[in-house]
């Protein structure tokens, strides 16, 4: 049987979920010629050596810093991942060509929908990164209103320093898409003021390690409900071999 290679592109992925998940599900008798391996690259002047040594791979995720830089190494991208600006998931096709998938906006959606009341209607995205494109999507897929907050105003966001109490009132969803407060550096937290989270707010974290990061914590000692991002990446995980393999 032909064996197939997977593996994640990115910049310091040690930490890795993909390499673990993937790994584990690849022990199972019936994926008996599967393998996945970590592609951690100080830049995408690398990516053609890994296609050149590497022939037997199948499909790739892709995470930071690469999810927009990778879209013009590729042949062709998926309708939402044209639509979303970002990709996280290539698939090899037949043809030998390189094809670009989006599955993060899917697990975002499907890990923040059971959470949702009546009155969540308006969410702050923290971050304008490739993984904030694909939360942006998935909430306009909801009919949830959003605005990005960023550390420089421009025409599409707004600044840390204009969150207050009145932001609070109008925006009940607040999701981090930064990388701040990730292992090892978990110190760190979006500089937002904590003290106006309630028990009417959702604050949502797509860190996962640690479990529970310092946005979450101070979120929870206010009393919103907090979830991390580990479901999100079960499900965009389960999307990626969905997409390999259809």
């Amino acid at each position: 049987m032909e064996s197939k290679k997977y593996g994640l592109l990115g910049k310091n992925i040690s930490y890795s979920f993909s390499k673990k998940y993937f790994s584990a599900k690849f022990s199972n008798p019936l994926f008996l010629n599967s393998t996945y391996e970590n592609f951690d690259i100080q830049s995408l002047d690398e990516f053609s050596a890994i296609l050149k040594n590497n022939p037997a791979l199948n499909g790739l995720n892709v995470t930071i810093p690469y999810k927009e830089t990778i879209i013009p190494f590729l042949n062709k991208l998926s309708k939402k991942a044209t639509l979303i600006g970002a990709v996280n998931v290539i698939k090899f096709t037949k043809n030998g060509n390189l094809k670009g998938y989006n599955s993060d906006y899917f697990g975002f959606k499907n890990s923040l929908k059971p959470l949702l009341k009546p009155h969540h209607k308006k969410a702050l995205i923290l971050g304008t990164g490739g993984a904030s494109k694909a939360v942006a999507f998935a909430l306009d897929e909801l009919n949830i209103y959003y605005t990005f907050v960023s550390r420089e105003a421009n025409d599409k966001t707004i600044t840390y320093d204009r969150i207050n109490a009145t932001t609070f009132d109008n925006f009940q969803i607040v999701i981090n898409c930064t990388p701040l407060g990730t292992s090892p550096n978990i110190k760190e937290f979006p500089p937002i003021p904590y003290n106006f989270f309630t028990d009417k707010h959702i604050a949502f974290d797509l860190i996962y390690n640690p479990e529970e990061s310092n946005f979450l914590k101070r979120a929870k000692k206010r009393g919103a409900i907090i979830k991390n991002g580990y479901e999100m990446l079960l499900f965009q995980a389960e999307k990626a071999w969905e997409i390999w393999n259809k």
